[in-house]
């Protein structure tokens, strides 16, 4: 016996989508490369203010030896690494 036109279909419904597979796949692809992307830029900025920063220091206090870019610049890539990993963990 058919479905009469006003009733619903209910042999589909459980059944997914087979056409959308490869998109979904590529879309999901595109999304963490674009979330890896954006915590590479971030990492990026937080390591060049570190750097930026304690040379102004040092240029400013007039140091020989470059101990405020050094301390910053590594200051900078910890906190990098610990916002990375923190992220990470979110996904």
């Amino acid at each position: 016996m058919e479905n009469a036109p006003d009733q619903p279909d209910q042999s589909n419904s459980d059944k997914p989508v087979r056409g959308n597979e490869p998109l979904k796949k590529a879309t999901e692809k595109t999304t963490s490369f674009v979330q890896f992307s954006g915590i590479a830029f971030q990492m990026l900025g937080t390591i060049g203010l570190g750097v930026w920063a304690g040379m102004k220091l040092d240029a400013w206090q007039q140091n020989h030896r470059p101990i405020w870019t050094i301390i910053l610049s590594l200051t900078a890539i910890g906190a990098s690494l610990y916002l990375f990993i923190r992220q990470l963990i979110k996904r």
